[in-house]
């Protein structure tokens, strides 16, 4: 009798023990994780879109006097309405800089923006190009009034001058540029896949804004997409007008706007690179900052048209290089 109460114990107790091992070594459910959805919702929500009124809304302006208009004062040539980051390397920022300028790594603009909040911050580069990327991450994190130094310090003063070198004609005969629409209706791609342990969109936003500002290579040469514009993914950054006007390379969509409104951006491809391009280099590098936080690798195309076909553009009065100013530097 006490072998069989012994034996009925056991049958009763080894399912619960079957049971509850089972149930440790269940896998636990996955967190909830977030993606570009996640990121995409929230910038729309608020108003982070390319398009927004926070973003390509009076983002560069030239250095021209108080006297015309401008915001430089003369005689001294600060800039008094804004706290002006320079972020060119500190031996060139020791070389010689705007008077009141703050030299400022790229991979710190956000964080020490957050001292100078009291005015607009002016972001000076060499040439008017990676100023635009520090300039859309301060738009991004919540400094809309933000602006690019258009053509940088090479405005500033010939000493600096890096434009007049980097301006020509080189698609002038090239069988590589053409005015024709012989890229044909955009494609159509999925968004980027990636995912982040947070669900938060605000934070997802600064983490991508961060390792943007981070990244290296984002610039290639013109010249070199020129050579074999095949071998890339090419949009161009001009309304259909200019696009047809004053020609692209072959095989180089037409991509303005770009939108997460009407989905523009499903016409990139979703981890290929994807270069983009505009007058000067200086919209697109903007715009390429922006398609990299939302995971795009976007690269610009850098001095823009400026150096293909200048004498068209500057004919036209479209976007381009002509001189430096004659300011006193620090």
């Amino acid at each position: 009798m006490k072998k069989f109460i012994n034996y009925f114990l056991l049958a009763a107790i080894l399912p619960a023990l079957i049971i509850t091992g089972c149930k440790d070594n269940t896998d636990p459910v996955p967190a909830e994780k977030g993606n570009f959805e996640t990121l995409k919702s929230y910038m729309v929500a608020n108003d982070l879109d390319l398009l927004g009124d926070q973003l390509l809304a009076s983002w560069v302006i030239a250095p021209k006097l108080t006297t015309d208009g401008g915001i430089v004062e003369p005689d001294v040539n600060t800039i008094p309405t804004y706290h002006v980051f320079d972020i060119r390397s500190a031996d060139d920022f020791n070389a010689g800089h705007i008077p009141g300028a703050i030299n400022v790594a790229l991979v710190d603009i956000v964080t020490v923006a957050a001292d100078y909040s009291d005015k607009p911050i002016l972001v000076v580069c060499k040439t008017g190009q990676t100023a635009g990327r520090g300039t859309m991450a301060l738009r991004l994190s919540g400094f809309p009034d933000a602006k690019v130094m258009k053509f940088g310090m090479s405005y500033w003063n010939a000493t600096y001058d890096l434009w007049t070198g980097n301006i020509g004609n080189l698609a002038d005969g090239s069988a590589n540029w053409t005015t024709d629409a012989t890229a044909g209706t955009l494609p159509v791609n999925d968004f980027p896949q990636w995912e982040t342990t947070s669900t938060d969109g605000a934070e997802i936003l600064a983490a991508n804004v961060d390792a943007m500002l981070n990244a290296s290579g984002w610039g290639v040469n013109g010249a070199d997409v020129l050579a074999d514009p095949a071998a890339y993914n090419i949009y161009n950054f001009w309304v259909e007008e200019d696009y047809l006007t004053f020609g692209h390379f072959t095989g180089a969509y037409q991509l303005n706007p770009i939108s997460l409104a009407n989905d523009v951006v499903y016409a990139l491809p979703t981890s290929d690179e994807c270069l983009i391009y505009c007058f000067t280099g200086q919209t697109s590098s903007f715009a390429t900052a922006w398609l990299q936080v939302l995971g795009y690798n976007a690269k610009s195309i850098l001095f823009g048209v400026n150096k293909l076909k200048y004498d068209e553009l500057d004919a036209a009065s479209k976007p381009a290089w002509h001189h430096s100013f004659d300011y006193v530097s620090e």
